[in-house]
């Protein structure tokens, strides 16, 4: 929907700006876009982006003496060598070491962990059903993505103060001039972008004005509001694999899950779009190994899927890597639309499927031989390539490597598109992690004022 006069009480996490779209993912309305997709992709190569994708989704805070076994059990990861205040990225396999679900967590103290954007919840369900003897909480907050070159300037304006000491993973309690004194915020350095990003968290009900007062900070850096229609375009170009965006979840096909009345409900079952069959649900789940998460899984503990997993580091068969696609064949499939007859499938850019669309498979293939899987069709106006994330055999993985892409639905007109396999991440842009914090100008000079 366009505009602000009638947009309905769901949107909570965003003001409502005047000619902004918003798109309700059930969770409430959220931008779809606001400064145009062009713009919106290139602020993070450029500038700065705010993105409000995850708020909704509640926080789940797992405490007390239990907690620690009961993360340990789900996760590949080992979450005994946790510092407190810093984050981990936990990926929670099914019993076939598929990957269920992934999502940040944080250790407050030494029984008290918070899980953030948990779309799915797995962890809640594989509480009840083991027995875990953990306590669960939730907590509706708001969750606000700000990436680029510029988000510390933009972040250390809207404060008022310097943050360069928030490291790689860790987080700071701080409070936002003019909002509430009683109302607490966290800064964390992390992001999907490939390169310099934080995220800021709070109660959702703060949300509006914490994003108005942060775009306002922005508005010298050039802060753009990025929406739903351009969020996959940063995951594709970093080499960050999302579940519903990339791939689906496994909780899916668990036949637990689904069909228990308190959480099959909260599965909304994935599009199967593609040239691949959509009754073959196993090419659009993934493992660790498959999404390259395998350096996370640690075989120091028991945790569910353990054979599998163990079994396939063993024989690893597929990776992912970046494919980028062949521009005349791109350029074909958008001329068939004056020819007359059967038109390929054609590109909404600059996402086809447009998200959520982790149901979508297309068949990749060499010399006529099935060897990997295309994820959804992304347009990088920075680069000025169509790319894609591909799970791909090992063998043929390296860069360089030219294979087919069959675009399209499948029982409707395909069309072979060549593409070569590049590197992964695509972005060459410094990482997050290693980001040279002394290069960019401080942006502390005087905090932002709520109006």
């Amino acid at each position: 929907m366009t505009g602000t006069e009638n947009a309905p009480l769901t949107l909570q996490d965003v003001p409502r700006y005047f000619g902004s779209t918003y798109v309700d993912f059930g969770t409430g309305l959220h931008l779809w876009e606001s400064d145009g997709w062009k713009n919106e992709s290139m602020s993070w190569k450029t500038g700065t982006y705010i993105a409000s994708n995850l708020s909704g989704i509640p926080e789940l805070t797992f405490s007390g003496p239990h907690a620690q076994d009961y993360l340990s059990k789900i996760s590949i990861n080992n979450v005994y060598n946790w510092q407190i205040g810093k984050s981990k990225h936990l990926v929670m396999p099914d019993e076939n070491g598929l990957i269920a679900l992934h999502a940040l967590t944080v250790r407050d103290s030494e029984e008290s962990f918070r899980m953030f954007g948990a779309g799915v919840p797995w962890p809640v369900y594989k509480a009840a059903t083991l027995g875990a003897g953990v306590d669960l909480t939730a907590r509706d907050i708001f969750i606000f993505q700000i990436a680029g070159p510029t988000s510390l300037q933009v972040l250390e304006r809207l404060l008022g103060e310097s943050l360069r000491t928030v490291g790689f993973l860790e987080i700071k309690k701080i409070r936002l001039p003019g909002l509430d004194a009683d109302i607490e915020i966290e800064i964390s350095r992390i992001g999907m972008v490939g390169t310099l990003a934080y995220e800021l968290r709070g109660p959702l009900d703060a949300g509006p004005t914490v994003f108005d007062a942060v775009h306002k900070a922005g508005s010298e850096f050039g802060i753009k509001r990025l929406g739903w229609r351009t969020y996959v375009v940063n995951h594709t170009e970093g080499g960050y694999p999302q579940q519903a965006c990339t791939f689906t979840s496994s909780a899916y096909v668990d036949s637990g899950f689904v069909s228990n009345p308190m959480f099959g409900p909260t599965v909304l079952g994935a599009v199967m779009t593609g040239s691949i069959d959509p009754a073959d649900v196993r090419s659009r789940l993934r493992t660790p190994q498959e999404v390259n998460w395998a350096w996370m899984t640690k075989f120091d503990h028991d945790f569910a899927g353990r054979s599998a997993i163990e079994a396939e580091a063993a024989a690893p068969r597929r990776k992912t890597v970046t494919l980028r696609w062949n521009k005349d064949d791109v350029v074909d499939v958008f001329a068939s639309q004056f020819d007359p007859g059967e038109e390929y499938k054609n590109f909404e850019f600059p996402t086809t499927p447009q998200s959520p669309a982790g149901g979508h498979a297309d068949l990749v293939t060499l010399d006529g031989n099935p060897v990997g899987v295309s994820s959804v069709a992304v347009y990088s106006y920075y680069y000025r390539h169509m790319i894609s994330h591909c799970t791909i055999d090992l063998e043929h993985a390296d860069v360089g490597q030219e294979v087919m892409i069959h675009w399209g639905d499948y029982g409707q007109r395909i069309k072979l598109i060549r593409a070569t396999v590049e590197r992964f991440p695509y972005l060459d842009l410094p990482s997050n992690k290693s980001y040279d914090l002394s290069t960019i100008p401080s942006g502390a000079t005087s905090p932002a004022t709520l109006t």
